[in-house]
């Protein structure tokens, strides 16, 4: 992965639309358009491999609209510019860490030593739930 052709194709190629954002910011929240949706065309994106593209279509799904775009929303600052390289960095954030390739994972069994202790432990919390039954004093 080449992160800064990754972060270069994303930022001359993205594409933003703004709203009304919601929460905080008195009257000037129903006449500023602060909320920043940014999205990017998937063959647009330059930077990653063919596995790691794969990976990015498989795990972001649910952040692929139909026109095959990857989007991002930002609406934390009243700023609409502050919203707009935050909603960048995300977007850029997002592709990073759904294209990378996780490592399969190797099953490993527990050792002899650890079998043991887990063995001695219950051994021992049984021993001390049957000294608290009526008759554990007394011979039948």
């Amino acid at each position: 992965m080449n992160k800064e052709e990754l972060r270069k194709s994303i930022e001359e190629n993205c594409s933003f639309s703004f709203s009304r954002s919601g929460g905080k910011g008195g009257q000037n929240v129903n006449k500023v358009n602060t909320k920043v949706h940014v999205s990017v065309p998937l063959g647009k994106i330059s930077g990653l491999s063919e596995a790691e593209m794969q990976q990015l279509i498989l795990r972001l799904k649910s952040h692929i609209n139909s026109r095959l775009e990857v989007f991002a929303d930002a609406e934390d600052s009243r700023s609409q510019e502050q919203n707009r390289t935050s909603a960048v960095e995300r977007l850029i954030a997002k592709i990073i860490s759904a294209s990378q390739v996780r490592k399969k994972r190797r099953k490993t069994h527990p050792t002899a030593a650890s079998r043991e202790r887990r063995l001695k432990s219950k051994k021992l919390r049984s021993s001390l739930k049957k000294e608290r039954g009526y008759f554990s004093g007394t011979k039948l």
